[in-house]
C-alpha cells in the first residue's frame, strides 16, 4: 500500500470494527485518522503507513461483541492441497448452501441501513440491535450495498419491488450528498442518517479532514455502472439517474502521469487528496491532475502494485477514456529484482517483458512451488475482489487466469502448514478487538506482515544471493492462533468452490461463527474467539460472490458491459505474468524462488511479448520504498470474457506508497479499507 495517509473503503472497514485503519485499508489508503478507543486509526485500503487522511478511529469492539466459542472440534481432515494445477470451478452442486448464507448475509445487510436514506453503515453487532449500528458510511459501503441489492434481487431472496425501491432510494440520496467539485467525487465518510459529510467523528467528536479517496470511489462508482445496467430494461429513467452520477465522477483527478518513472514506464494514481491541506495530515500540493482549474493537496503514496483492490479504480479510467491504457503498467508486480530491493518479502524471480513499448518487469515469488504475483499483504481481498466483478481471469488467461487460482491455492496451503485446519487470510475484525490485517506473510511484499495469528508469527527467510541482507532470522516459525475471516473463503468460490464450501461449513458447525446475519467477520481457530460483528464491505463481497457461483456471474454481466470489455479484455489478454503451478520436480520451501518467476505462463520469445533477460531493473529509491510499504476479491466464474489487471495496479500502488506507516492506517482503514 502507501506510505501517504488517505482514506479507503478498507480505512472505513477499520474504523467500522473498532480500529482506526481508515488510511491503511486495503485499498490502500494514506489517510491520517485519530486513534480510536481501540488504539487504532482508521485507515484507507491500500495504504499501511502514514495516515494522511483524518479519520476518527471507532471505538474498539465492545466485550460484547467477542465471543470464546466452545473450544472448537479438532480441524477438519483435510488433504493435502493440490499444488500442480487449477481445482474445479463448478459450484452448481452447493446452490442451495449458498443461498442459506446469502439469505442470512443479506438480513445484516438490511439491519445495517437506513431505510430512509438508503445508505448502510460501515458495521453493526452481531446480535443485530440497530442502535449498534455505525454512525459514519463510505463511498465504498454504498457501492456494496447497492450491487448487494441487485444480488439478492437475482437471487430470489427479495422480491422485485422491493429491490427497486431500495435502490431508488440510495440514488436518491446520492444524488444530493456534497461532492468536490472538480471531480465529481464522493467524500470518504458521510452520517447513514442524513447524508450529512463528516467533519467530526461521531464516536468521540475527533476532527476529520474530509478526504476523497481513489479506492472508495472507485466502489462506489462500479456499483452504479450496475443499477444503470441492470435497470435499463425495468425502469429507464433510474438507470439514466444512475448513470448520470457515474459520468460525473472523473477518475482523471486522481492519475499522476509521472507515477513512480522511470523506476515504473508509466503513470499510477495517487490515494486520493484533500481540497485544503489537513490537519495533522502530510500531503503533496499540485494542480488537479484532470485540468481542473484549482490547487489540491494529495497523498503523496500513489497506488503502485499490480495485486490490489484499488485497481478497479484504473480500470474505470480506462474504461471511460480519462486513464490511458498504458495506466496498466504504472504498477509493480514485484519490487525490481536484486540485494538493494532486499527489504522486500522475497527476492523475486522473472523477466523483463514489452507491452506496447513499455518494459515492465514480470517478477514473480514463490510458495511450496507455485510462482505468483504477490500483494502487497498476502491478503484475498486484495488479489481477488477486483474479480468479483471484471472477469480478469476469462480475459486475462496468461496473467490473471494463471494468479488467481494459485492465490487461492497458496491461501490454502498456508492454512495446512500453519496447522490451522482452516484458511481464509484477509483484513477483518481482530477477534481480540478492533481492526487488523491478516494474510500470508509469504505471499506478500510487506516483509513483516499482513500477518496470520494473534501471536503476529513472522516469517523471515534468507535473501536468497545477498550475503549482507539483514535477513533469515526466522525462517521455519510455528505458528499460533490464527485468524480467518469468511469472506475470503467467500472470494475463492470461483477458483476452488469445493475447499471454499467445505473451508465454511467448518468455520459454521465446529468454530460456531455464524450468527442471525451469517457468518461472523472472524474467527481464532485454536482459542474459538469470534469476532461478533457484521462489515459491511466484507458483507457485499459474501453476496457478490454467491451471486457469481449460483447465478453464472451476475454480477461480472451487471458490471463488464461491452465498453469495459472493449476497453480491457485486449490490455489483460496482452499480458503474462510469471505465474505458474509447481512441477513434480519443483522446489518446495516456501519463498525459496525455486520454481518462481517465469516459469510457467510465458517464457522468453513467447509470440505477441517481447522478453529479456533481467539483471537488476531498476534504481533503488526512497521513494519507491516508501510506496512499496502500503498495503483484497472473489473471482467467480463469469460468462464475459477474460480479464486483466490494469486496476490491480492502482491498488497495489496505494499499497505501496503510503509505507510503514500508512501501513498502520491502511490496516485499520483496511475494511473500509480501501480509501486512500
Amino acid at each position: 500500500m502507501k506510505r501517504t495517509t488517505m482514506p479507503h473503503p478498507t480505512l472505513s472497514r477499520a474504523i467500522g470494527a473498532g480500529v482506526a485503519l481508515v488510511t491503511s485499508a486495503l485499498v490502500g489508503g494514506a489517510i491520517a485518522a485519530p486513534a480510536s478507543a481501540a488504539g487504532g486509526a482508521p485507515s484507507g485500503a491500500g495504504s499501511l503507513a502514514s495516515a494522511s487522511v483524518a479519520a476518527p478511529a471507532a471505538a474498539s469492539l465492545a466485550p460484547a461483541s467477542l465471543a470464546a466459542a466452545p473450544a472448537p472440534a479438532a480441524p477438519p481432515a483435510t488433504s493435502t492441497v493440490d499444488v500442480t494445477g487449477p481445482a474445479s470451478t463448478d459450484a452448481t452442486p452447493y446452490t442451495a448452501e449458498l443461498t442459506r448464507w446469502a439469505a442470512d448475509t443479506w438480513r445484516s445487510m438490511a439491519a445495517m441501513t437506513d431505510r430512509a436514506t438508503g445508505l448502510p453503515a460501515d458495521n453493526i453487532d452481531g446480535d443485530l440491535t440497530p442502535a449498534s449500528a455505525s454512525g459514519f458510511t463510505s463511498p465504498t459501503n454504498i457501492g456494496g450495498y447497492l450491487w448487494s441489492t441487485l444480488a439478492v434481487r437475482d437471487l430470489g431472496i427479495i422480491g422485485g419491488a422491493e429491490a427497486h425501491d431500495r435502490v431508488a432510494t440510495t440514488i436518491g440520496t446520492l444524488e444530493t450528498l456534497e461532492r468536490n467539485a472538480a471531480s465529481g467525487m464522493f467524500y470518504n465518510w458521510y452520517s447513514p442518517a442524513d447524508g450529512s459529510k463528516l467533519t467530526t467523528w461521531p464516536e468521540n467528536g475527533t476532527v476529520v479532514n474530509p478526504f476523497l479517496s481513489t479506492v472508495d470511489n472507485g466502489w462506489l462508482a462500479a456499483g452504479l455502472r450496475m443499477v444503470a445496467n441492470a435497470e435499463a430494461d425495468n425502469d429507464p429513467a433510474l438507470s439514466a439517474r444512475a448513470r448520470a452520477l457515474y459520468d460525473s465522477m472523473d477518475f482523471g483527478v486522481f492519475y499522476d502521469p509521472q507515477g513512480k518513472q522511470p523506476v515504473l514506464p508509466a503513470g499510477a494514481n495517487r490515494g486520493g487528496f484533500w481540497e485544503t491541506p489537513p490537519v495533522g495530515e502530510t500531503g503533496c500540493e499540485a494542480p488537479a491532475y484532470n485540468g481542473a482549474p484549482v490547487t489540491l493537496v494529495y497523498t503523496c503514496h500513489h497506488y503502485d502494485t499490480t495485486v490490489s483492490e484499488s485497481r478497479i479504480a484504473t480500470y474505470l479510467g480506462i474504461v471511460n477514456g480519462q486513464i490511458p491504457a498504458s495506466g496498466m503498467y504504472g504498477t509493480f508486480r514485484t519490487m525490481p529484482d536484486g540485494c538493494d530491493w532486499s527489504w522486500q518479502e522475497q527476492r523475486p524471480t522473472g523477466q523483463n517483458r514489452v507491452y506496447d513499448g513499455l518494459t515492465v518487469y514480470e517478477g514473480a515469488y514463490s510458495y511450496d512451488g507455485m510462482s505468483f504475483v504477490p500483494s502487497w499483504g498476502g491478503s484475498m481481498f486484495e488479489a481477488l475482489m477486483p474479480s468479483l466483478l471484471v472477469p480478469e481471469e476469462q480475459w486475462g488467461p496468461t496473467s490473471w487466469g494463471l494468479n488467481h487460482p494459485i492465490t487461492v491455492a497458496v491461501q490454502e496451503k498456508h492454512g495446512e502448514d500453519a496447522g490451522y485446519g482452516y484458511w481464509g487470510l484477509s483484513p477483518s475484525s481482530n477477534p481480540a478487538g478492533g481492526y487488523r490485517e491478516y494474510g500470508v506473510d509469504l505471499a506478500g511484499m510487506k516483509a513483516d506482515g499482513y500477518l496470520s495469528d494473534q501471536e503476529s508469527t513472522d516469517v523471515d527467510q534468507p535473501y536468497r544471493d545477498c550475503p549482507d541482507a539483514d535477513r533469515g532470522h526466522n525462517p521455519d516459525p510455528s505458528f499460533g492462533d490464527g485468524v480467518v475471516t469468511p469472506h475470503a473463503s467467500f472470494l475463492a468460490l470461483g477458483y476452488d468452490p469445493a475447499a471454499a464450501v467445505a473451508n465454511l461449513r467448518g468455520i459454521e458447525n465446529d468454530l460456531h461463527a455464524y450468527g442471525p446475519g451469517g457468518f461472523y467477520d472472524a474467527v481464532a481457530v485454536k482459542s474459538g474467539t469470534i469476532a461478533k460483528r457484521y462489515l459491511s464491505l466484507d458483507q457485499s463481497m459474501v453476496l457478490a460472490a454467491v451471486s457469481n457461483a449460483v447465478d453464472h456471474g451476475a454480477m461480472r454481466r451487471h458490471f463488464a458491459d461491452g465498453q469495459v470489455r472493449d476497453a480491457l479484455q485486449p490490455l489483460m489478454a496482452a499480458q503474462t505474468f510469471s505465474a505458474a503451478w509447481a512441477t513434480d520436480d519443483a522446489v518446495t520451501v516456501p519463498g525459496d524462488g525455486g520454481a518462481g518467476g517465469g516459469g510457467g505462463a510465458g517464457e522468453p520469445g513467447q509470440p505477441g511479448t517481447g522478453t529479456q533477460p533481467v539483471g537488476d531493473p531498476g534504481p533503488s529509491t526512497s521513494d519507491l520504498a516508501d510506496a512499496t510499504t502500503a498495503a483484497p476479491t472473489t473471482a467467480l466464474a463469469a460468462t464475459g470474457s477474460r480479464a486483466g489487471d490494469s486496476a490491480a495496479w492502482w491498488a497495489a500502488l496505494a499499497l505501496i506508497t503510503v509505507g510503514a506507516g500508512a501501513a498502520g492506517l491502511l490496516a485499520r482503514a483496511i475494511r473500509r479499507r480501501r480509501d486512500a
